[in-house]
C-alpha cells in the first residue's frame, strides 16, 4: 500500500470511527435508562444487559454505518483540502479517480460489514430481543403499570387497570396494592373487579394472569338498574394481555418483518395478495439498499470533500448533516409511499440510492471539469460555517471588541478592586463559549434529524401537515437543549484546552507566572453560569414546552394527547384526605369544563384499608351548584355494599352528596409527568400524595434530579480540563473520543443510581446526587494532580 494511500485512509478512518461512535451513542441513549432499570429491578443480570446491548446495536449500526462513512470522507478530505494537501497531491499526479479508489477501500469494507449485519446479524438479534421480551413479559408489565395511573393499553382496548401502590419484589416481580379493574366490553353493563392486592404471573405460552386476593366482582346494567350481581372472593385469577405483550409474540406472520430470516422473508414476499406481500418486499430490499448507502454516499462525499477548500472540517460537518438529512428523508419517503402501494416496493426502497448515485457521478464529472454545481454545493458548507462564526463574534472582528471590552473590564476592576476579568480571561472564555455554541448547535441538529427520521413514516401515513411537524420540532428543541448542554460543555472544554495545549499557549501562560488554576477559572465560571441557567430554564420554560411537544407528537402519531386511550371513557382518582375517608374513582363519559357539568357520571367509593367497594353512585347528569357548594346529581341511583350483599339501593331524581368534595377545578387540572412540572409544582404534588399515604420515592428522586442534573454541567467542565491537557497533543479525535467515553460513563452511572432510588434501595437524595459527587471527586482529583 502506497504512502499516500495509507495517509489518506488514516485520516478518513479516524473521523469515520469517531462519527460512528457518536451517532451510535446518540441513538443508543434512548435505551440506556430502560436497560439500567431492567438491571436494578433484577429482571436482567449483568450478562443479560450485555446480551441486550448486543441485540440492540445491530439495528442501530445498520443506520449509522453509512453516516460514519460519509462523515469520515467529508471531514478527512475537507481537512486535507483546507491545508492545501489535496492541491499538492493532485499536483503530484493523483487525480479524482485515484482519491475515489483509495476511499473506496473504506466504503467497500463498510458495505461488506453492513451487508453481513443487515442480512444475517440484525434479524437474529431482533429475534433474540423478542424472545427476551417474551420471557420477561410478566416483569415488563410491572414496569409499564405505574401507581395511580389508569392503564388502558390492553389488547382488547376495553379494559382499564388502576393500582394505588406498587411494591417492588425480587427478580422484577411486584405486588400491586389496592387494584381496580374495569371490563368495558359491554359499556351498558360494565364489570368491575376490586382487590386488596394482586400479582402478575406467566401462565405459560404467551398468556399472563393476575392473581387477585381479597376482592369482589360487580356486574350491573345501566339501562336496568334493578339488575345487579355481586360476589366476593378470597383468591381468583384474571387473564390479561397488554399491547406490549401482543407486540412481543413470535409467530410466523405476526413476527415483525425485521426479525424474519432472509429465506423466510423471500418465501413470504411471494405468497398472498399484493398488499400482503408488500411489507416483506420492502424489508427484503431494505436489507440490501441500506448497506449500499455506504457506496452511494461515497460517490457524493469524495468530490464535495476534495472541493472544500474553505471552512475545513466545519464545512465538512455541515455538509454531512445536510446530505444525511436529504438521503434519509428521500429513503423514508420512498418507503412510506411504497407501503401505501403508490410505488413499486423496489423503486421506493432503492430510489434514494439511485438519486444519490446519479448525483455522485455527475459531481465527479463536475470535479474533473470544474463545473458550477460542485463549486456551489461545496461552498455551502463554508458559507454556513462563516455565518455561524459571525453570529458568535468571529475572530475577524473580535480584536476591536476585545479592546473595548478590556477597557470596560479595567474600569470595572478598578472600581471593584478586582483582578477579574483579565484580557486572558476574556480570550479563554470567549473561545470556550464559541466552541460550546458550535457543539450545542451540531448536537441539536443531529437530534432533530434523527427525530424526523423516526416520525417520517407516521407523517406520510397520516398526512400530518408540515406546519404541525415544524411546530413539534420547534417545541422539542428546549428538551434537547436541556439534555445535551452538559455533553456540549464537556466537548467544548476538551476542544478549547486541547487546542491551547497543542498550540503551546498553555505553556506560554505558565511562563508568565499564571497558574493553571487561574487559567481555568473563567471556564469554570462559564460552566457555573450555564448550570444556573439550565436550572432556571427548567423552571421557567421547559415544563410547558414538554407538554406542548408531547401533545403534538400524539397528533403526528395519530394518538390521543391525553393519558388515556379512549376520549369517550375518562377516569380520574379522587382526593384522599386520610382519617378513614373512602378512596374514590370517577368515571364519566363527558365533562363540560365551561359549564361544570358531567354526562353519565359514576362514582366508586372504596374502603381505604381493604379497598373493598363500599358504595357506587350513578347519575345521568351532574352539575356544580354554587349555592349549595356541591354537586347536584340527576336521574341516578346509589348502592351501598356490606361484604357480598347489597346493603341499600336508593334511586333518585335529584340528589346532593356533600361528602364528594372534589370541586370543578379538580377535574380541570392536567395530569403531568415529572418532566412537565417545575420544582415547586413537583414538590407540591409529592406532598399531596404523601398525605394520601402513597409511595412517592420515584417522584422524590426526580425532584432531587431537577437540582442535580444542571450541576453536572459544572462538573463536566472540571472533569474535562485534565483530560484535555493529556489528550491535547493527540488531536481532536482523541479529545472527542474521550468526551464520548466520559458521557457514556456518566449516563450509565446516573441511570443505575436513579433506578436504585426508584426501588427504595437508596435514599432519594443520594440516588440523585451520587453520580454528581462521584464525577466531581474524580474531576477534582485529576485536576489537583495536573502540573500547574
Amino acid at each position: 500500500m502506497r504512502i499516500f494511500t495509507r495517509y489518506i485512509l488514516r485520516e478518513i478512518i479516524g473521523y469515520a470511527l469517531l462519527g460512528g461512535v457518536l451517532f451510535t451513542f446518540i441513538l443508543f441513549m434512548h435505551y440506556l435508562l430502560q436497560l439500567m432499570e431492567l438491571a436494578v429491578r433484577g429482571i436482567a443480570t449483568p450478562a443479560d444487559i450485555v446480551r441486550l446491548i448486543s441485540y440492540l446495536l445491530p439495528s442501530i449500526i445498520t443506520f449509522t454505518l453509512p453516516m460514519a462513512v460519509l462523515i469520515g470522507i467529508l471531514l478527512g478530505l475537507s481537512r486535507l483540502a483546507a491545508d492545501s494537501e489535496v492541491t499538492a497531491m493532485r499536483a503530484s499526479g493523483i487525480g479524482v479517480l485515484s482519491f475515489l479508489r483509495i476511499v473506496s477501500i473504506l466504503a467497500v469494507t463498510c458495505w461488506g460489514i453492513g451487508l453481513f449485519n443487515a442480512v444475517y446479524v440484525a434479524p437474529r438479534a431482533a429475534q433474540a430481543l423478542l424472545r427476551f421480551a417474551d420471557e420477561s413479559k410478566s416483569s415488563q408489565i410491572n414496569i409499564v403499570v405505574q401507581p395511580r395511573v389508569f392503564f388502558e393499553d390492553f389488547t382488547d382496548k376495553n379494559s382499564v387497570l388502576y393500582v394505588q401502590d406498587v411494591v417492588p419484589g425480587p427478580n422484577g416481580s411486584a405486588l400491586w396494592k389496592h387494584v381496580f379493574f374495569a371490563d368495558l366490553s359491554k359499556p351498558t353493563s360494565p364489570r368491575i373487579i376490586s382487590a386488596n392486592d394482586a400479582v402478575v404471573v406467566s401462565s405459560g405460552g404467551q398468556d399472563l394472569r393476575m392473581d387477585l386476593t381479597d376482592g369482589s366482582r360487580h356486574d350491573t346494567s345501566v339501562s336496568n338498574p334493578d339488575q345487579y350481581d355481586i360476589s366476593t372472593f378470597r383468591t381468583t385469577e384474571l387473564p390479561i394481555q397488554s399491547g406490549q405483550q401482543e407486540d412481543a409474540n413470535i409467530t410466523r406472520r405476526d413476527t415483525p418483518t425485521h426479525a424474519l430470516p432472509l429465506a423466510e422473508l423471500r418465501t413470504l414476499m411471494q405468497t398472498g395478495s399484493p398488499a400482503d406481500r408488500r411489507p416483506y418486499q420492502i424489508e427484503f430490499y431494505s436489507r440490501f439498499a441500506g448497506p449500499t448507502a455506504c457506496l452511494v454516499l461515497m460517490l457524493v462525499g469524495v468530490p464535495l470533500g476534495l472541493s472544500s477548500r474553505r471552512g475545513g472540517k466545519g464545512s465538512g460537518f455541515v455538509l454531512t448533516l445536510v446530505l444525511v438529512f436529504l438521503y434519509y428523508i428521500l429513503s423514508a419517503s420512498g418507503i412510506a409511499i411504497a407501503r401505501q402501494g403508490k410505488m413499486p416496493a423496489m423503486l421506493g426502497v432503492w430510489g434514494a440510492n439511485i438519486i444519490f448515485a446519479v448525483a455522485g457521478v455527475l459531481l465527479i464529472q463536475q470535479m474533473s471539469r470544474g463545473g458550477f454545481a460542485i463549486n456551489f454545493i461545496s461552498g455551502f458548507g463554508a458559507w454556513a460555517t462563516q455565518l455561524f462564526d459571525r453570529i458568535v463574534n468571529s475572530r475577524k472582528s473580535s480584536s476591536t471588541t476585545r479592546i473595548h471590552s478590556s477597557k470596560a473590564s479595567q474600569r470595572l476592576r478598578r472600581a471593584l478592586h478586582m483582578r477579574f476579568p483579565l484580557i486572558l480571561d476574556e480570550y479563554v472564555m470567549g473561545s470556550a463559549f464559541r466552541n460550546f455554541l458550535l457543539v450545542l448547535t451540531s448536537l441539536v441538529m443531529l437530534f432533530l434529524i434523527f427525530t424526523f427520521f423516526e416520525l417520517i413514516g407516521d407523517i406520510i401515513k397520516y398526512r400530518t401537515p408540515l406546519v404541525t411537524v415544524g411546530e413539534y420540532l420547534f417545541n422539542l428543541i428546549p428538551f434537547i437543549l436541556y439534555n445535551v448542554t452538559p455533553l456540549s460543555t464537556l466537548i467544548a472544554v476538551l476542544i478549547t484546552f486541547g487546542t491551547l495545549n497543542r498550540t503551546s499557549e498553555i505553556t506560554a501562560m505558565k511562563a508568565t507566572g499564571t497558574s493553571l488554576y487561574r487559567v481555568v477559572a473563567p471556564v469554570i465560571l462559564l460552566a457555573a453560569i450555564l448550570s444556573a441557567a439550565l436550572f432556571a430554564f427548567d423552571e421557567a420554560y421547559l415544563p410547558s414546552a414538554n407538554r406542548r411537544q408531547e401533545a403534538l407528537r400524539s397528533v403526528i402519531q395519530h394518538k390521543q394527547a391525553q393519558t388515556f386511550l379512549r376520549p369517550d371513557r375518562q377516569w380520574m382518582s379522587g382526593q384522599t384526605g386520610g382519617n378513614g375517608e373512602p378512596a374514590r374513582i370517577f368515571y364519566y363519559k363527558y365533562f363540560d369544563s365551561d359549564k361544570n357539568t358531567f354526562d353519565n357520571l359514576t362514582v366508586f367509593e372504596f374502603d381505604p384499608g381493604s379497598f373493598t367497594l363500599t358504595r357506587r353512585i350513578f347519575a345521568e347528569n351532574a352539575r356544580w351548584d354554587e349555592k349549595v357548594n356541591g354537586w347536584v346529581l340527576e336521574n341516578g341511583w346509589q348502592r351501598t355494599f356490606s361484604g357480598p350483599s347489597i346493603a341499600s339501593y336508593q334511586p333518585f331524581t335529584v340528589s346532593t352528596f356533600p361528602e364528594i368534595h372534589e370541586q370543578p377545578g379538580y377535574f380541570k387540572k392536567e395530569v403531568h409527568q415529572s418532566q412537565e412540572m417545575s420544582y415547586p409544582e413537583l414538590a407540591s404534588y409529592i406532598n399531596d400524595l404523601k398525605q394520601s399515604g402513597f409511595d412517592t420515592m420515584r417522584l422524590r428522586v426526580q425532584l432531587y434530579r431537577k437540582l442535580a442534573y444542571p450541576a453536572i454541567t459544572l462538573i463536566m467542565a472540571i472533569l474535562a480540563i485534565p483530560f484535555a491537557l493529556v489528550a491535547g497533543k493527540r488531536g481532536s479525535v482523541a479529545g472527542l473520543g474521550t468526551a464520548i467515553g466520559v458521557a457514556i460513563a456518566y449516563w450509565v452511572v446516573a441511570a443505575i443510581f436513579e433506578n436504585l432510588g426508584d426501588v427504595n434501595s437508596l435514599p432519594a437524595v443520594l440516588a440523585a446526587w451520587s453520580p454528581d459527587m462521584l464525577f466531581f471527586i474524580a474531576g477534582s482529583y485529576l485536576l489537583l494532580r495536573t502540573p500547574t
